[in-house]
């Protein structure tokens, strides 16, 4: 299936059949067998109890795993209160530890929070069992047809216009987020969810945080993949910003150029190396945010001059203007890195915004008479800053657990049937067997400077 935007079909193949963002409810089906569907209505307060199916029409889709990660399972699954294919995320083993079991719960809470186009939301989650058999949660989202990896990967053409609305999307999104005070801190390739009319979701909030305003207070280095991860990590900075996610976005920009890893290491130290032969020797000004060994392996390396003629070698999308943006994003003092909304106020993202808020987005429409109606405000702000005020009580797992049950148990719409796990479906053995990934899958963790 070839990606679409603006109604022409270009681009890269999905990895799936294509689920329209915008289709519209189907009739009442209620899903599939219940021998097959994995989701079911609940009858019944209660985990596991008199799922309720119907039978299917002959449009049924089989559940099936379409990812996982290093904290959670996701499954293309069936609604069967109306018949919508959705994605079922998994999140197994929740309170093995404080910290992944606070990390869950800021990912929950931040999912029920968001409201924007290009951030992915939770519509529902699945009713928890009784606590003291609560250890697995189980979330509902759109499911999306693919992501940028796969696109990126794939053999089919991307144009200018495709890079220039895919850029405005993820840039529109990490401006919500960023003025919702929440860095990413995960922002790759992957992580960006994409229909077959190119709208793009941000997604993945396992590692995502509010921002640390005081600089005396460590942050774990253990975050973004390596390839997109920024040097001031990798030179063992204590604390950082939300410089960290434009870095990523501006690694993925040069990806979607040269359809290609533009830092593609096999280890931190390496990393680094690839970043400073084309961006050339950071300056002791450059690294004032790093720990004093790596200052001086760098220093040890010698001074080299950047390379940046060579990002034109990209490909044939890889302008003057591009390189322009491209290069403010890959700039290796955070404090002179450009921000999303300078990012967003670039020439070069005047035709993916125009394209988009043409005919793609949701918050213009078009009239019967043909004629479009745009909104006032292209790149909409988060409301507020997202609250973190209540991690400081999860002082230990079982106040995690309590916490975090009551909180899905207030999520519980009372205007709709609530949703169980079939034991009865096919899929359920697999389903109830799939696992995160293993560590080894995972990339290296920060190189230990000291």
């Amino acid at each position: 299936m070839a990606i679409t935007c603006g109604g022409g079909s270009r681009g890269a193949a999905a990895a799936q059949p294509p689920v329209s963002s915008t289709t519209t409810t189907m009739p009442a089906r209620t899903g599939a067998p219940q021998s097959q569907a994995i989701l079911a209505a609940a009858q019944h307060q209660g985990w596991h109890q008199h799922a309720s199916t119907t039978s299917a029409g002959s449009d049924f889709q089989p559940d099936r795993p379409i990812g996982y990660g290093a904290f959670g399972v996701v499954w293309s699954v069936t609604d069967p209160r109306d018949g919508k294919r959705v994605a079922l995320k998994k999140l197994p083993n929740v309170f093995q530890s404080l910290v992944s079991s606070k990390r869950v719960f800021r990912e929950l809470k931040m999912m029920r929070y968001f409201k924007h186009e290009n951030v992915l939301s939770c519509l529902d989650i699945l009713q928890p069992p009784h606590i003291d058999f609560f250890q697995e949660i189980y979330l509902i989202t759109e499911l999306m047809q693919s992501d940028l990896h796969k696109i990126i990967v794939s053999p089919q053409h991307l144009s200018a216009d495709h890079i220039k609305v895919f850029l405005y999307q993820i840039l529109r999104g990490v401006k919500y987020l960023h003025t919702a005070k929440i860095i990413h801190r995960d922002i790759k390739p992957g992580n960006l969810l994409v229909n077959s009319n190119c709208v793009l979701k941000i997604c993945d909030f396992g590692l995502a945080r509010v921002e640390e305003d005081d600089e005396s207070k460590a942050m774990t280095q253990e975050v973004v993949t390596q390839y997109y991860r920024a040097p001031e990590i990798l030179l063992g900075a204590k604390h950082y910003t939300n410089s960290v996610d434009l870095w990523s976005v501006g690694c993925i920009f040069g990806e979607l150029l040269g359809r290609r890893i533009l830092f593609q290491a096999s280890s931190p130290i390496q990393q680094l190396e690839l970043i400073t032969d084309l961006l050339g020797t950071p300056s002791l000004s450059d690294m004032k945010y790093a720990c004093e060994a790596a200052k001086r392996h760098m220093i040890s390396r010698g001074s080299k001059p950047p390379s940046l003629t060579a990002l034109y070698t990209l490909g044939s999308s890889a302008t003057h203007e591009a390189i322009h943006l491209l290069c403010q994003m890959l700039t290796l003092d955070p404090e002179k890195r450009i921000s999303v909304g300078e990012a967003l106020n670039h020439p070069y993202l005047d035709e993916g915004r125009l394209r988009y808020h043409s005919c793609m987005c949701a918050c213009c429409v078009s009239t019967p008479a043909g004629l479009r109606q745009y909104t006032r405000d292209f790149e909409p702000v988060s409301d507020a800053s997202f609250p973190d005020a209540w991690e400081s009580e999860l002082t230990c797992v079982s106040k995690v657990k309590e916490k975090l049950h009551k909180f899905i148990q207030d999520q519980l719409n009372s205007n709709r049937v609530p949703l169980c796990i079939n034991p009865s479906s096919a899929a359920f053995k697999s389903f109830a067997s799939s696992t995160v990934a293993h560590p080894s899958e995972l990339p290296p963790s920060p190189h230990h400077w000291e």
